[in-house]
């Protein structure tokens, strides 16, 4: 290995043939500047470095790169050279180990860089995502669509009346928006249009259906927020009154005449009868399965599918409510339902039910197409009654004769309240609730003497 000490390091010199050994060029320097050196490799490798000293005293050549006269391939020797001038300052100003620096100072670049590289991938990922966004909006009727299809489909009526009230007093003016879009105030003037109408309950139920659809939106990810939610229903609505019709002694009596003379089914006329005498919810009756009817064991098994709670119940029969059943296994026996709609694909609906009695005490009101005549056939002295009355009604007869409102509120399947009561006190009840249910049916036996009207024959069949 060879050094040539010189004053500056020419083109001519880089040119030199290759030796046995590596030729090196040196350029003068004064002490602590370092130095600029060149080096030709046996090869004919040309390569340039700075050679300095670090702080443990060791001599380092740092590398610059390839020697090129031209420049195409590598370093011109000016170049080169300017490269090993700026190391020079930088050693002289103190930075003494040159290569961990530069290594250092490399390293912030990268990260630099890297981070610049990460900053624009974002924003362009977050243009790609928002362009997908806006291309992908849902408009409410596209939610609409989608939530008859996944949840309301499964209605008895397959989600037609549904379609039908959303058709009419919602997608008119919703369904058109993209879903994010829609605030409380698109919602409100739907709401207070149905209320000018006088239309209070109907008000109600669009309302009940819009919160319905943008929860089903928010379930999916496609809202962050149901924009109902910041509607007051107490505000907008007015404060509902708690219905607590109770029918008297008298007025059962006098019912139970009157629904033989309304025109009624007598499954209809049974309906209403088992609800009194078991406190159901006439939908739960309605929607009695035969296969939960043992006769045995005098047992009525209500799933938590049918019940309105999603809280099973199992009903002890009396022989009010057995010998209903009895007679009824007379003329529906033979289908799933004991209560059968017309086509025997179903069970009858309790809307249905409930608009017969409705159109049975609208005397002097409009005779609407496809209604009863007999608009006054059930009513009742002290007034308006629904079927959800005869349920109240037979639980407030139970207390009356001397069960405990508890028993009688397990009677009528009440989700409990009191989450000390639903968590730690799991005793059943079911002595006291078949005592419960028997007193009443024995009460509703006398109350009703059903061999002198012409409903059904009360007394057990063998």
């Amino acid at each position: 290995m060879g050094y040539f000490r010189m004053g500056e390091i020419t083109d001519r010199q880089m040119a030199v043939k290759p030796s046995t050994k590596d030729i090196w060029l040196n350029e003068s320097a004064p002490k602590g500047h370092g130095r600029f050196i060149a080096r030709i490799t046996p090869s004919g490798d040309r390569l340039f470095y700075f050679r300095y000293t670090d702080a443990d005293g060791k001599r380092i050549r740092l590398p610059l790169g390839a020697y090129d006269r031209d420049g195409t391939t590598g370093l011109t020797l000016k170049a080169a050279r300017k490269k090993a001038n700026e190391l020079s300052a930088l050693y002289q100003s103190g930075i003494i180990n040159l290569r961990e620096s530069l290594e250092a100072e490399e390293n912030a670049r990268i990260a630099i860089r890297d981070a610049e590289l990460a900053r624009i991938a974002k924003e362009k990922a977050d243009a790609e995502a928002e362009a997908k966004r806006l291309n992908e909006r849902q408009t409410v009727r596209a939610l609409f669509e989608r939530w008859i299809k996944l949840e309301i489909v499964h209605h008895k009526d397959g989600g037609a009346q549904v379609r039908r009230i959303m058709e009419k007093d919602v997608l008119p003016y919703l369904g058109f928006m993209h879903v994010e879009d829609v605030k409380k105030s698109h919602i409100m003037p739907i709401t207070d249009e149905i209320l000018g109408r006088g239309k209070k309950r109907m008000a109600k139920v669009v309302f009940s259906l819009i919160r319905q659809l943008f929860n089903f939106a928010v379930e999916r990810d496609i809202i962050e927020h149901n924009p109902t939610n910041n509607i007051n229903k107490g505000k907008v609505f007015g404060k509902d009154n708690e219905r607590d019709r109770v029918l008297t002694e008298d007025e059962i009596r006098i019912l139970a005449k009157k629904l033989t003379e309304a025109n009624l089914l007598p499954t209809t006329q049974m309906a209403l009868l088992l609800t009194l005498g078991t406190c159901c919810r006439i939908g739960e009756t309605l929607a009695a399965e035969w296969q939960h009817i043992n006769f045995d064991k005098r047992e009525w098994f209500i799933p938590s599918a049918i019940s309105k709670n999603g809280k099973s119940h199992t009903i002890y029969l009396s022989d009010f409510s057995l010998g209903l059943f009895n007679k009824l296994r007379e003329m529906t026996g033979t289908s799933k339902w004991c209560f059968p709609n017309r086509h025997n694909n179903d069970s009858v609906c309790s809307k249905t039910v409930t608009k017969q009695i409705a159109d049975r005490q609208s005397e002097g009101k409009e005779i609407l197409s496809g209604r009863t005549k007999r608009q006054d056939a059930l009513m009742l002295p002290n007034g308006y009654w629904t079927p959800h009355d005869l349920r109240r009604t037979g639980a407030s007869m139970m207390v009356r004769l001397g069960v405990i409102p508890d028993v009688a509120d397990r009677c009528m399947n009440h989700t409990e309240q009191s989450k000390l009561k639903r968590i730690y006190i799991v005793y059943d009840y079911a002595k006291e609730m078949a005592q419960a249910w028997d007193l009443l049916g024995e009460r509703l036996n006398i109350l009703i003497n059903l061999n002198d009207n012409n409903i059904v024959v009360m007394q057990q069949t063998a």
